[in-house]
């Protein structure tokens, strides 16, 4: 008995001894320990039935609706929202386009006009030869009344739909339309645009999730040592996407923006996480253990680490659902989500791959590609000083530039962008008969006379291009009733009247604005603010206007003090979160400094998105060097050698992570046509590039000025850990004591 006592001390002490990793690693094998022996001692049967609920989500993907409409994400309590809801339930809300036909004479465009109308799906079509007689000898006309619709032998017209922009019968109106103008003229507008979004979203989407596979297998190459470690991480993050696609149908529709950015963001931000396991796996392997041995005490290791790391980019998509703009409830949800399904496939689904590709995985071994980094951390750890006095003295003028952006809120920002035709074509129609701004507004019908004096008095505005109403149709002094039901309704129906008013402006200006709120106070004059409704793209744009700026600066100081709390708490310091976020919060900066400095204008859904997923995203990268740092520092008594270590460790692992998000930010950038899109592709890969540099050339320097806090942190859990081990030692020799 006293020669087994001996051994169980022998044990302890050598406990005491062992390096304070080993220590924590055993820890953690211990602490989950029963949770991954489930996990690889029943990995078959986990496979297959992940492979089924990989099956169901995929059909499931399937029947998630894709929605383009901007206005369904307004709040309820927005006027524009309320004006939209009343227009759709009294008289319904109408596509719009413009019409320009080119090489015609007058009477050939009245031609065209007249096989347009007849068009099922065609509401109305507004041009001169409503209100002006065209068809008398050409020495008569007076060419300068209709140059809004007529001139150079070139006719514009306004079209309305019956039913919405993204409507079956608008979009088929719309091929008609195109069919009967052919090479002679133009459709543009918000239903042609939305419907060459709805058809172009898929084919982009295949491009751009084919070209960020390729590009991810080059980079995980380059950083891997085996020709199937990048396809096992593939197919991990790959059936993570595609149950985060298919639990989707909870939602019922996604917006075009969530669904165009989803696979590639979850793929740049989780494929860390399979990564860990992977090297966790091999280390324990060299170590001596088999291969379930080994993947157990791998998963142990792994488990704790990627839950941590997660924490942060689940905060920075998360803050998201709070805003008021309902499309960041969208975003949240699904972004947050994938993060929750890639965890659980690497927990659950990578260990029975690995197990099966393990011996693949040995044969297809090739040399490390990347090359040795001494040189490159020395060089580093000296210019690191220098960068933060730099950056320090920049911060103040970046944070004031990148709030001095010029911002887009509106729809039509998420139109068709300048790489299409349709974009070009809208162009060359403004540029020779100007802009038309159409607004909707719909009041209680009171009378023909007072409407008559309405519509005079905005007809007076020099602004105001045109303005349909019932008496457009209605010769003065002539009965309603004479004319069809057909007609009659689009003007008067069940109480209300509703007006086309046609404004000479963008639809997103400060003029527009303007002008949209002193038309709203003349109708308010003739029939009381609260019975009259105005809808159109410009008060739906104030009014994004309005909500996402108080939305983005609610968002963004919430990840901020996620992220910080979620940073405080695992290195038990409040200075350590301060600085990991001094790089993010210069790249973040800079990276949005940039649209102002080249005279851009910003869309400004992009950037409130943008910077929640770059601080949750790229803010690990900092992390991952304190780690680092703080496990070589108990062992490395020169705070500089540690920090040019902390270097030569950390870089491929950023370069790796940072690659992948820069290389998928681009393709989102170079192959989307929507505004909207490209500037959320943009802006992540340019702000990877620059979170990856500064974390690169600031940590070292940042690491070395908080090396008291980190060290000391370090030591309390050093010596935590021993003083664990010196408790279990006397618990050990008591019951020894007692046994004997």
């Amino acid at each position: 008995m006293g020669l087994f006592k001996k051994k169980k001390e022998n044990t302890v002490e050598t406990k005491l001894h062992q390096d304070p990793e080993q220590i924590k690693q055993k820890d953690r094998k211990k602490q989950h320990k029963n949770l991954a022996d489930i996990i690889v001692d029943h990995n078959r049967g986990i496979m297959r039935f992940i492979l089924i609920v990989i099956i169901i989500n995929a059909f499931l993907s399937l029947t998630v609706g894709i929605n383009y409409d901007l206005t369904v994400y307004l709040p309820d309590f927005a006027t524009s929202k309320i004006a939209i809801d009343k227009m759709t339930d009294t008289f319904g809300y109408p596509g719009t386009g413009r019409i320009m036909l080119k090489d015609v004479t007058l009477y050939e465009a009245k031609e065209y006009k007249d096989r347009i109308a007849a068009v099922d799906g065609v509401d109305q079509l507004i041009w001169c030869d409503l209100t002006n007689s065209i068809y008398t000898s050409s020495e008569f006309i007076d060419y300068g009344a209709i140059e809004d619709y007529y001139k150079d032998n070139c006719a514009v017209m306004d079209v309305t739909f019956i039913e919405g922009d993204y409507s079956d019968l608008t979009h088929a109106a719309i091929d008609e339309i195109n069919a009967i103008i052919g090479e002679r003229g133009y459709l543009v507008g918000m239903s042609p645009t939305s419907k060459f979004n709805v058809e172009n979203v898929e084919g982009e989407m295949k491009t751009i999730l084919t070209v960020a596979v390729a590009m991810i297998f080059i980079i995980l190459m380059l950083t891997t040592t085996s020709y199937l470690e990048p396809v096992l991480f593939l197919l991990v993050i790959g059936a993570a996407i595609v149950i985060n696609k298919g639990t989707n149908v909870v939602l019922g529709e996604i917006s075009h923006i969530t669904n165009n950015i989803l696979a590639v963001i979850q793929l740049a931000t989780s494929m860390d996480y399979a990564i860990f396991l992977l090297s966790a796996y091999e280390r324990e392997r060299k170590g001596g253990l088999d291969k379930e041995s080994a993947l157990k005490a791998g998963l142990n290791t792994t488990i704790r680490t990627v839950l941590s790391s997660s924490l942060t980019t689940f905060f920075g998509f998360v803050v998201l659902v709070f805003m008021k703009f309902k499309i960041g409830f969208d975003l949240g949800v699904v972004m947050s989500k994938s993060i929750i399904c890639s965890l659980l496939m690497v927990i659950f689904f990578m260990p029975a791959l690995l197990l099966m590709m393990s011996d693949m995985i040995d044969k297809t071994r090739h040399r490390a590609l990347l090359p040795e980094l001494k040189v490159f951390s020395r060089v580093v750890c000296k210019v690191s000083p220098f960068i933060l006095i730099v950056m320090l003295l920049l911060a103040v003028p970046m944070y004031f530039t990148q709030n001095m952006n010029s911002f887009m809120y509106g729809v039509e920002a998420t139109g068709a962008g300048e790489r299409t035709e349709i974009y070009h074509q809208a162009k060359e129609i403004d540029a020779k008969f100007g802009r038309s701004n159409m607004l909707v507004a719909i009041f209680p019908d009171e009378g023909s006379v007072k409407e008559k004096q309405l519509i005079d008095e905005l007809d007076e505005k020099t602004y105001i291009k045109k303005v349909m109403g019932m008496s457009s149709y209605l010769p003065d002094g002539m009965y309603e009733g004479i004319l069809p039901n057909s007609l009659t309704e689009m003007f008067h129906k069940n109480g209300y009247t509703r007006l086309l008013i046609y404004m000479k402006t963008k639809s997103e200006s400060p003029a527009a604005y303007m002008y949209s709120d002193e038309v709203e106070a003349i109708i308010d004059r003739y029939y009381g603010a609260e019975n009259v409704y105005l809808a159109g793209t410009t008060p739906t744009t104030m009014d994004m206007q309005e909500i996402l700026s108080t939305d983005y600066a609610m968002v963004n100081m919430l990840a901020i003090i996620s992220i910080f709390l979620v940073v405080a708490i695992a290195f038990k310091s409040p200075v350590v979160p301060i600085g990991a976020m001094i790089p993010i919060m210069c790249a973040i900066y800079l990276n949005m400094s940039f649209p102002y400095l080249a005279g851009n204008e910003l869309i400004f859904i992009a950037y409130a998105v943008v910077s929640c997923v770059q601080l949750g995203s790229t803010i690990d990268y900092a992390i991952l060097t304190i780690e680092n740092y703080s496990h070589i520092r108990v062992h490395e008594p020169d705070k500089n050698k540690a920090a040019i270590e902390m270097i030569k460790i950390s870089f491929p692992s950023m370069l790796t992570s940072g690659g992948i998000l820069i290389a998928c930010g681009y393709i989102v950038y170079f192959v989307s046509t929507s505004p909207a899109i490209c500037e959320v592709g943009h802006l992540i890969g340019r702000g990877a590039i620059f979170s990856v540099f500064f974390v690169t050339t600031l940590m070292p320097q940042i690491l070395k000025l908080m090396d008291r806090f980190i060290v000391t942190t370090s030591e309390e859990r050093r010596q935590a850990r021993i003083q664990k081990l010196r408790e279990l030692r006397t618990h050990e020799k008591t019951n020894d004591e007692q046994n004997n």
